[in-house]
């Protein structure tokens, strides 16, 4: 099967490995759609290798003694080879356990954990199927386009009584848009990229405020009646976000961390009163409301998509991620 590879930095070409094997209750998808995240990271420092990507759709091939699916099922391939036995596992909240299997040692298979590639292996536990009229692209969305921020809305309980606050309009910030206006809140965000701005506000952020604006919290605080954002969330990654959004979210309202990076001064959670959450994914006994919610944004999942790569063109792919002109990027195996 191909590949995706990292050559060098800003350097990238298609590898060559061999098919995986199923065993047991893991099964094989043939990828068909895999939504870029972060590793377009790797792709700028050069880091080599060609083991690529945590978000993939697509249909099963193969099964060995897996019953909860079959060949022909198509299915959202989730992050992680969670154990399935734990606590974690066992109430939803899978991507924290610690107990993770490894597929390639239980399969004997070489390759098959990358999703930038045109199989994968995975527990079928962590293989969710995909509703009936869904396309592949729109179900992809169940992963890091929308899946972070959804998880984060659901902890935090974000409704149509809700400012909330979001920094950072990457692809999971816009993600937060679409998640945030479904549930009927008033969105405000924050961002430098003209491009990524333009976007939120198409996709129905009300205000964009500039984190590079010298008076940046009181933008927000004006926009607030003074009083700051009923519920934020930093899907940034970025160390001046946290104290950002400790200055702009109200007394006794709700803040959770989706970027990774950064720290949080705890006086200021205990001098505010604020809820504070970590929201890496989402319980996986809430991805059917997710999928309803993904079913009636086609258009806003459309605007979220902003560029498709065959594999070949993985070159190509990661440059426009690195550019950071783009929403989210999808990459096709087989095309």
């Amino acid at each position: 099967m191909k590949v995706a590879a990292i050559l060098g930095p800003m350097q990238a070409g298609v590898a060559e490995k061999p098919d995986p094997r199923p065993k047991d209750d893991i099964a094989v998808v043939k990828i068909i759609a895999a939504p870029m995240c972060t590793e377009y990271y790797a792709f700028k420092k050069g880091d080599l290798g060609d083991c690529h990507g945590h978000e993939a759709v697509g249909e099963v091939v193969a099964v060995d003694k897996a019953t909860r699916v079959k060949v022909g099922d198509r299915v959202i391939v989730q992050p992680q080879t969670a154990c399935g036995e734990c606590y974690v596992c066992q109430t939803g909240d899978f991507i924290h356990c610690w107990n993770n299997r490894d597929l390639l040692k239980e399969t004997g298979s070489e390759a098959g954990r990358a999703t930038m590639g045109q199989y994968i292996l995975q527990a079928e536990r962590w293989l969710t199927k995909i509703p009936e009229g869904m396309s592949y692209e729109h179900a992809g969305m169940a992963l890091c386009g929308c899946g972070p921020t959804f998880g984060a809305m659901q902890l935090l309980k974000v409704d149509a009584f809700d400012t909330v606050l979001i920094t950072g309009m990457g692809p999971v910030g816009l993600g937060g848009v679409i998640n945030a206006r479904y549930r009927g809140a008033r969105v405000i965000g924050v961002e430098s990229n003209p491009y990524r701005a333009a976007l939120a506000k198409e996709l129905g952020a009300e205000a964009i405020i500039n984190p590079s604006d010298e008076d940046a919290i009181q933008q927000v605080l004006d926009l607030t009646n003074g009083i700051g954002a009923d519920k934020s969330i930093d899907t940034s990654g970025t160390e001046a976000a946290k104290p950002f959004l400790m200055k702009t979210t109200r007394c006794k309202g709700g803040v959770a961390f989706v970027g990774w990076s950064g720290e949080v001064e705890v006086n200021s959670i205990l001098g505010r009163g604020l809820s504070v959450y970590g929201a890496w994914h989402y319980n996986l006994n809430d991805a059917g409301r997710l999928l309803k919610m993904l079913s009636e944004t086609g258009p806003q999942l459309d605007k979220l998509i902003t560029h498709r790569f065959p594999l070949s063109k993985i070159q190509e792919a990661w440059e426009i991620q690195v550019s950071g002109n783009c929403g989210k990027v999808a990459l096709y195996p087989w095309e």
